[in-house]
C-alpha cells in the first residue's frame, strides 16, 4: 500500500504557554475504503520551547578603552555607570 510522508512545522505563540499540541490527521480519497478508520490519527505532542535571552546596556560613556594585559597604568579616568539588562 502506497506511503506519504511529510513534515509539519507549527508555531507557538511565547504569550500562552502550552506544554502540548494536540493534532487530528486524516486522509481521505475517491476509491471506497475496506477500513476508513485507519486513514485518522490523533497525535498529542509535547511543545518545547527554546530559550530566548536578550542582553541591552546602557552607558554614560561613548566609549571604553581596552588594553592588552600588562600594558595597562592605572590613572584616574571619568567616572562611569553601566547598566546590563538580561530579558
Amino acid at each position: 500500500h502506497p506511503q506519504v510522508s511529510f513534515t509539519l512545522e507549527l508555531e507557538f505563540s511565547c504569550s500562552v504557554l502550552l506544554d502540548r499540541a494536540e493534532l487530528t490527521l486524516r486522509a481521505t480519497s475517491d476509491s471506497s475504503e475496506v477500513t476508513p478508520q485507519d486513514n485518522e490519527v490523533e497525535l498529542s505532542v509535547p511543545i518545547r520551547y527554546e530559550a530566548n535571552v536578550f542582553l541591552s546596556s546602557a552607558t554614560n560613556l561613548p566609549r571604553y578603552e581596552l588594553h592588552p594585559l600588562g600594558t595597562f597604568t592605572p590613572s584616574p579616568g571619568p567616572e562611569f555607570s553601566t547598566t546590563l539588562k538580561v530579558r
